[in-house]
């Protein structure tokens, strides 16, 4: 790793801390245009999310109705009842996402929604996974404060909204903002903003995150407002 992904490590609680814990449940309400435009405003309004830290899955519960949850995994999404019976499921799921559909099914809902808190969660603690690569570019301007950039690559078995994205520390080490490009979408980029962050259990992680439009110059547009995501009773066990 490089010095700036150490250091990032530490700000939010460091490795040795992280590793005691396997997962991450937290209370999850989300907002935003992304929804609506495609057709499953309301579903992930007001949800609880639990996220591996060891592996690559997640779900939201309730999925739709009380009685549904969501289980994620990068080859496999599927919606299952409350005693885990499955009731849908979608193999292959980046697949069928191929030319960019106006509006998306449940599973495919399920499918971005968990590989990106997934990625959200593990953030920084990834930069010390196997097949991971970093490097530290050219710091960014913003707000009148000087951000550290790190230009991230993720290995193939790792889903996620784009291979390349960059990382966003300031003085402290702690993650102020994410690049990225959402492939699935076939979207130009997104601005993606974290704040307000808190301690649990020795680990730092933002509560808030707002994402915007990313124009030509690396700026956010002003609006409209993406998506939010704000976690409140953040778990780690």
């Amino acid at each position: 790793m490089n010095r700036l992904a150490k250091q990032a490590i530490e700000a939010h609680g460091g490795l040795e801390r992280w590793n005691h814990f396997l997962t991450l449940s937290a209370q999850l309400t989300q907002g935003g245009e992304l929804w609506a435009a495609k057709g499953k405003a309301g579903i992930l309004d007001d949800v609880t999310v639990t996220v591996d830290l060891r592996e690559q899955k997640a779900s939201h519960w309730p999925f739709g109705t009380p009685d549904r949850r969501s289980h994620f995994e990068p080859q496999r999404v599927a919606i299952e009842d409350a005693n885990g019976k499955v009731l849908e499921e979608l193999l292959q799921p980046r697949a069928s996402f191929e030319g960019h559909a106006a509006s998306w099914n449940h599973l495919q809902l399920a499918y971005f929604a968990e590989y990106a808190m997934w990625t959200y969660v593990n953030i920084p603690f990834l930069l010390a996974r196997p097949g991971l690569e970093s490097e530290e570019v050219e710091p960014w301007q913003e707000s009148g404060e000087r951000w550290r950039r790190l230009k991230v690559r993720f290995p193939a078995d790792i889903a996620t909204h784009s291979t390349e994205q960059t990382l966003y520390f300031d003085r402290q080490g702690l993650l102020r903002r994410q690049g990225y490009s959402v492939e699935i979408d076939g979207t130009s980029g997104a601005a993606h903003y974290v704040y307000d962050h808190k301690e649990f259990s020795g680990i730092v992680s933002p509560t808030k995150r707002r994402v915007f439009r990313r124009q030509p110059d690396g700026r956010r547009a002003p609006e409209p407002l993406i998506i939010s995501i704000d976690l409140d009773r953040i778990v780690l066990s």
